[in-house]
This record gives C-alpha cells, sequence and structure tokens, in this order.
C-alpha cells in the first residue's frame, strides 16, 4: 500500500498555525531563530511538513531545537512532556519484534519512525533536549543504540529522574506502556 505523504493546503495551513503558536510559547527553545524563516523551510518541504504532521498527530508537540550551520537545516524534535502517546508499548526495531513468540507489540520504535520520515534521538540529542526543558518525567524513550550493543541483544532507553538524565539497557524485544520513542526531524 503506498501512503501519499503531502498533507493537504488546509492541513498544511493547520499545521503550520500549530507549529508556529508552539514555537512562540516555547522561545527558551530557539532564542536566535526567525519563524519566518523556519515557516519558508517548511512550506518548500511538503515530505518534512508531512511527517511533522505524523510527529504531532502521533503527540509528540514538534518544535524547532536547533540550527545546524553545517547543513543550514533547522532542527526539530518531539517536545511532549512525556514519550508521546502514540508511540508508547513498542519494542527497539524489527528484529526485535519478529523474535517475539508471543505477546509481540503492535509496532517497533525504529519501523514507526521510518514510516514517519523522522529518526530517533540519539543520546547526545536527548541530553540536549533535556537542557531546554524537563521531559519523560514519568516515561522513557528509546534512543538511536550503538551497533555493538544492539548484536548482542540489547537496546538503549533514556528518562530523567532525580533532576538527573539516566541511560539504561533493555532487551530490544522488550516494551512497556511507559516506553516510547523521541523523534528528530531536520528540515
Amino acid at each position: 500500500m503506498n501512503v501519499k505523504k503531502e498533507l493537504s493546503a488546509k492541513q498544511a495551513q493547520d499545521l503550520l498555525k500549530t507549529l508556529q503558536n508552539r514555537f512562540e510559547k516555547n522561545r527558551n527553545h530557539h532564542k536566535a531563530i526567525d519563524w519566518k524563516e523556519v515557516q519558508s523551510k517548511l512550506e518548500n518541504s511538503p515530505a518534512k511538513l508531512w511527517s511533522l504532521d505524523e510527529m504531532e498527530t502521533t503527540g509528540g508537540e514538534p518544535d524547532v531545537v536547533g540550527f545546524d550551520k553545517k547543513t543550514g537545516k533547522y532542527i526539530f524534535c518531539d517536545c511532549s512532556a512525556e514519550t508521546p502517546k502514540g508511540r508508547r508499548s513498542i519494542c527497539y526495531d524489527h528484529a526485535a519484534l519478529e523474535a517475539r513468540k508471543e505477546h509481540k507489540p503492535q509496532n517497533s520504535a525504529m519501523n514507526m519512525a521510518a514510516d514517519m520520515g523522522i529518526e530517533l534521538l540519539t543520546e547526545e540529542q536527548y541530553r540536549a533536549l533535556q537542557q531546554l526543558g524537563e521531559f519523560d518525567l514519568k516515561t522513557s524513550s528509546w534512543i538511536l543504540t550503538p551497533a555493538p550493543i544492539r548484536k548482542l541483544g540489547g537496546a538503549l532507553f533514556c528518562d530523567r529522574r532525580y533532576n538527573t538524565v539516566f541511560v539504561y539497557h533493555n532487551g530490544a524485544d522488550s516494551y512497556y506502556a511507559a516506553r516510547g520513542f523521541r523523534g528528530a526531524l531536520s528540515v
């Protein structure tokens, strides 16, 4: 099944309004960035706008968190207080999903991210996000796991407890109601 990854004009307009309102409400996420420049990039990137809508629809509350001078791209990240509700109770990747013999979750973080056109946060990105606020006080988020760890069956996730960001490990096939993933998108 081929899914059209483009929003209607009305959907795009509504999403841009939502993103602009969030952008203005959370100036601490992007102090030196001008919304008009971000909006211009978004209007010229329908596939990226579709991905941002997927982030929004699943509860991620995406917002601009930086600008990459090397690539000239704005970086969006899920800024919901807790890991997005529409992306919880999932294992780490497709191999982990296939390895489960019973009680399989609906999906995996890596599959969902790929379908949405976004990437899981790295540990560095997750820690940078935590500098902008306090996230995942009750939930946890899978993060991009280094290949040597994944090869041995593990995967990494993070959360914030006791005013500290913790990185943990678990079997990649595990899943919990309070664990999902946060995504990033460069536009």
